[in-house]
């Protein structure tokens, strides 16, 4: 790529960063935030599920969730030897959903997706979200979903859903993993959810 093509793509990309920005529904933000309070009022769990950057988002999240924000988190895919283990004895499809129930995953609890696609049920994409979703649905959990492209089926049966606006279709997985990290670091530091300073901000 020559020199030129390479400060256009950067451009181009940064750009498109500005566009999903003006593009975020604030009003679907500030409603995750007041369902989180409630959450934390009743003493809720909080399950992040997502496989790849998303499940790398998860882990940072459980983090700051934990230490930030006061709430109990935790992501399956942290559990390297767990997840492993009911892959190869069950399979893939079924080791969110299996995990949550041994978690004993109940009503006052959240599943909370993050995930490029949501799921697809017609053409089998990301079974195991969809599985741990219908029985979140099952146990009256309350869900929440990080997603792209149209949502999936994660913005068809969630509570409330962040859809990242899709501004270019070659771009949309970098965007949306990457937006998750955005809103998540901002819902984490929402003044409503924050009990702990954090390290840097804390320094004088």
């Amino acid at each position: 790529m020559s020199n030129g093509r390479s400060v256009e793509y950067i451009n181009s990309y940064l750009n498109e960063v500005r566009k999903v920005v003006d593009l975020l529904d604030r009003n679907i933000i500030q409603r995750i935030v007041e369902l989180l309070v409630n959450l934390r009022g009743r003493d809720g769990r909080i399950f992040f599920l997502g496989v790849g950057g998303g499940a790398a988002n998860a882990s940072h999240t459980v983090n700051d969730f934990r230490k930030i924000c006061g709430i109990e988190a935790y992501a399956p895919t942290d559990n390297v030897s767990e997840l492993t283990a009911r892959t190869n004895d069950s399979g893939w499809d079924s080791v969110f959903v299996e995990w949550l129930r041994g978690s004993k995953l109940t009503s006052k609890d959240a599943v909370f997706v993050l995930s490029v696609g949501g799921g697809n049920i017609e053409n089998n994409i990301s079974v195991n979200l969809i599985r741990a979703l219908d029985y979140a649905k099952e146990v009256g959990a309350k869900i929440f979903g990080i997603v792209g492209r149209d949502g999936g089926y994660t913005s068809k049966v969630a509570d409330i859903c962040i859809i990242i606006p899709t501004v270019n279709p070659e771009t949309v997985t970098p965007h949306t993993e990457s937006f998750q990290s955005v809103l998540l670091h901002l819902i984490v530091s929402h003044p409503s959810l924050k009990v702990s300073e954090m390290k840097w901000e804390s320094v004088k």
